[in-house]
């Protein structure tokens, strides 16, 4: 699927993107990897690492559209990883979210469009399923316009899906980093929002094999959901610090108690495979794609009316042994 191709990733330079350029370089053959990103910094940062004669590193910024229009000429495959994620920032940016996350992704869809991509995969955030802060209301509105884009590519072969997924295990910015350092600096006690929160738990790696994977099963217009556990944040906590206090802190401003990857009002258009969900587009495509058997044959039967894929509900749910497994998965993946 990605050998001899040519790949673009917007947001190249996080955790997801360096992740993926190890991966596809360690089994496949791309003829060109671009990261498209705005940081000069983190670009000198990650070629010092990632610096094979396929690597090109361009300068740019998804609300800027020639300039995608230019760096996706040629280009086959794309993974839209660029965003603004950060909950209390986007509360208190909101006009800075909103540019990035739903003008960035409709400028790279007019891009893609117009330079002929053959495929496009958005990675998305459990925050887009029934959203309560703007980030979350930000990415459902730009899974909204990937999904919509496939009535938008005419006689061309454009395809576009989207990958929804949890909390990623030692991602920047996350909760598991952000323990570290207190535990680090000395901390007597960890800070917990709310003693009943719980979240999807994944590795970056897992997250990884599961968007190429999806390049392979995808018509396009779906929003693929990957299985996988939950787990509490005073398991989280127990996992790191098991010796330590927790102290209650309260939830900040945009945060649930619970996350939701499949929502309840969307069970009539989701469906189950063995490991993991689709959920359908609700409007008509003119190719009118067969999403019950996908292009790797794999067969998917319709939820039960009324399901909901809740962390909170979630029957896989991680003890301090599983989430510490986890864990160290994640750390022997890479990240």
């Amino acid at each position: 699927m990605l050998n001899n191709k040519t790949i673009l990733i917007t947001g190249g330079t996080g955790s997801f993107g360096k992740q993926f350029v190890k991966t596809i370089l360690a089994r496949y053959q791309p003829k060109k990897v671009i990261i498209y990103s705005r940081d000069e910094l983190k670009q000198y940062e990650m070629a010092q690492t990632y610096n094979a004669p396929q690597m090109r590193y361009f300068i740019g910024d998804v609300r800027d559209q020639p300039r995608l229009l230019q760096a996706m000429d040629g280009v086959d495959v794309v993974i839209h990883a660029a965003a603004l994620k950060h909950v209390p920032v986007a509360e208190y940016n909101p006009m800075e979210c909103i540019k990035t996350n739903i003008y960035g992704a409709e400028n790279v869809i007019h891009a893609a469009i117009a330079a002929g991509v053959e495929h496009v995969i958005a990675l998305s955030t459990d925050k887009a399923a029934n959203p309560i802060n703007l980030y979350g209301a930000t990415k459902l509105a730009s899974d909204k316009l990937f999904v919509a884009a496939n009535n938008m590519v005419g006689s061309r072969n454009t395809r576009f899906s989207v990958v929804r997924y949890g909390n990623v295990i030692n991602s920047r910015g996350s909760v598991i980093p952000f323990f570290k350092n207190l535990l680090d600096s000395g901390a007597t006690e960890l800070p917990i929002t709310d003693a009943r929160m719980t979240r999807f738990w994944i590795t970056l790696q897992q997250g990884v094999d599961f968007v190429i994977k999806n390049f392979e099963r995808m018509h396009g217009g779906e929003i693929f959901i990957p299985k996988i556990p939950s787990a509490t944040v005073t398991t989280l906590a127990q996992c790191m610090a098991p010796n330590l206090p927790q102290k209650i802190v309260g939830i900040r401003p945009g945060e649930k108690l619970h996350e939701i990857m499949c929502p309840f009002d969307d069970s009539h258009l989701t469906l189950e495979f063995h490991d993991h969900f689709v959920i359908q587009p609700s409007i008509v495509f003119n190719n009118r794609a067969n999403y019950r058997l996908n292009n790797l044959g794999e067969t998917g039967t319709p939820v039960p009316d009324g399901f909901e894929y809740n962390s909170g509900t979630n029957p896989d749910v991680l003890d301090v042994e599983g989430l510490r497994a986890l864990v160290a998965l994640s750390e022997r993946t890479g990240y």
